[in-house]
């Protein structure tokens, strides 16, 4: 068995989206998982900010956070840690997804960028919400 081999295998048939980002939020790699949960191909996505798949309305909030794992190497969603968030598709469809992060450092410790591993969550959030408003109107 190679293991590189099988690294590449994993990364290029996960159902998961894998992608990676510079330190300016600059996406670096896109693997088939993210195209096929966002709608953009790695061709489109490549050399794009973030903000493809951030909305509007979260931007700000977002590139903060994103300044301050930079700039301190920190982050919670780098242990296990799920951050659950909208986002949106190429199409300008909302979806719901899940992803933990994993800083990526130079050989002197300086944070040269972020990856994430993202999974589609939009059917259980519906769902989910759903189920909330059955309970509340049981209660009504």
């Amino acid at each position: 068995m190679d293991i590189d081999d099988c690294r590449s295998k994993l990364v290029d048939e996960a159902a998961d989206g894998i992608l990676i980002a510079d330190v300016d939020g600059i996406i670096r790699f896109w693997n088939p998982g993210a195209a096929r949960i966002f709608g953009f191909t790695s061709q489109e996505a490549v050399g794009q900010s973030l903000d493809i798949i951030i909305p509007a309305a979260l931007r700000a909030r977002h590139w903060r956070g994103y300044a301050e794992s930079i700039r301190t190497g920190q982050t919670h969603y780098a242990a296990g840690d799920l951050l659950a968030v909208p986002a949106l598709r190429k199409d300008a469809a909302r979806i719901s997804i899940e992803f933990s992060i994993v800083p990526f450092r130079d050989a002197t410790g300086r944070m040269t960028g972020i990856g994430a591993i993202v999974r589609d969550v939009t059917q259980r959030f519906e769902e989910l919400k759903k189920l909330r408003k059955a309970l509340a109107e049981s209660k009504a």
